[in-house]
């Protein structure tokens, strides 16, 4: 049985503090998750200031490029439901996409989402999480 790099939540919380860094010494406000390769939450936060829709939002942009795909009913049923009204489908759709992948040995084994700022900037934090560990 082949074994596979596995983020630990200690390497995940080391992942948020240099995100969250990031992101106040910017002054955005941010909300960050990062989650394994399964898509499982393994750390999160959301700055103050942040439009709580974008914890969401950064959630399901590490499932996504954690998952390599996007499964876009889910975003369909979000709108749809009504809890997002104030956003249009091609908002909610550009913003879903952008979450930065952490590779070891090849594999994808965690990734992280960062929402509340523009796409270059939500990347920047990801990638000052990623260059954390």
């Amino acid at each position: 049985m082949n074994s596979k790099p596995v983020l630990t939540l200690d390497e995940a919380q080391k992942m948020l503090a240099a995100a969250r860094a990031e992101a106040e010494a910017n002054n955005w406000a941010v909300a960050i998750a990062i989650v394994d390769d399964g898509g499982h939450p393994l750390a999160m936060l959301r700055l103050d200031n942040c439009a709580p829709v974008s914890s969401y939002i950064a959630m399901e942009k590490a499932r996504t490029s954690a998952l390599g795909r996007r499964e876009t009913k889910i975003y369909e049923e979000m709108i749809n439901a009504g809890r997002t009204a104030f956003l249009s489908a091609p908002v909610i759709s550009a913003t879903l996409e952008g979450g930065v992948p952490l590779v070891v040995d090849g594999q994808v084994v965690a990734a992280v989402g960062v929402s509340g700022v523009k796409s270059d900037q939500d990347a920047q934090v990801a990638r000052a999480a990623i260059s954390a560990i």
